[in-house]
């Protein structure tokens, strides 16, 4: 056999060309360079276009975002000179924390003419009519624009898992408590995880905020459709929440 690239040997009475490493080199290299110019043309339209991108709003529907610390000073008349009319604000997680950021965003927000309601960050390590009375002790209700919302995730929630009637009774207490301090029905923000573990939006009727990126959510259960968890908003540096608000009665 001989050594030398480009050679060919006889193999049962046939002939067959072998490879050069000079041509074995070459298509790796226009793999290698394909690869990057796809993965480059990803990234261009994952952090150049949709950061930007805004499905458009259906009849009497608005563009809002929803914020918490993570954001740190928000300039609101910025925000609000960017096509977005309404917030949701983190007010209180768990049994006894207070969005640092709550307060300032509430009432910046407003000045700037924006529609508010306040979220919490429900945790599985406290009971739920706890976490409800702090969010109730947070939050001027007669003030809000918006329905309460109940944010129900796993990330940066506790590890404990507890099992899932006990985690239903928590969810009931805080829906009952806030729903009859607000005098109106709350917001369940579901993540999916969530939801396949514990069953909220077939145990519970209430009206539901869905995270659902680039489509747009089936069935009309839903009030508002968050659609980008990076999206540039003047006003606010970094990405953030941008959902998109229906009529109630639609």
């Amino acid at each position: 056999m001989s050594d030398k690239a480009g050679e060919t040997e006889p193999n049962d009475g046939h002939t067959r060309l072998q490879p050069t490493r000079q041509s074995r080199k070459g298509w790796v290299r226009v793999l290698l360079a394909g690869l990057a110019l796809f993965s480059a043309l990803a990234a261009i339209v994952w952090w150049g276009y949709l950061p930007q991108w805004r499905p458009e709003l259906g009849a009497s529907e608005r563009y809002g975002v929803d914020v918490s610390s993570h954001q740190g000073e928000i300039d609101w008349d910025a925000v609000s000179s960017d096509d977005v009319e309404f917030a949701y604000i983190k007010a209180t997680e768990g049994g006894d924390f207070i969005d640092d950021w709550f307060d300032r965003n509430w009432v910046d927000a407003q000045n700037a003419g924006l529609e508010v309601g306040a979220y919490h960050f429900f945790t599985l390590c406290r009971p739920g009519a706890e976490q409800a009375q702090n969010y109730l002790n947070v939050v001027p209700l007669a003030e809000a624009d918006l329905a309460p919302a109940l944010d129900l995730e796993f990330p940066g929630n506790c590890s404990k898992r507890p099992p899932i009637e006990q985690v239903q009774q928590d969810v009931a207490a805080w829906i009952e408590k806030v729903e009859e301090a607000a005098g109106r029905e709350v917001l369940l923000y579901v993540e999916k995880p969530f939801d396949d573990q514990y069953h909220i939006t077939s145990m519970f009727e209430q009206r539901t905020w869905h995270r659902k990126i680039l489509r747009r959510p089936d069935g009309d259960r839903w009030d508002v459709w968050q659609f980008s968890f990076f999206a540039d908003v003047d006003g606010i540096d970094g990405g953030v929440d941008l959902n998109i608000m229906r009529p109630a009665e639609s």
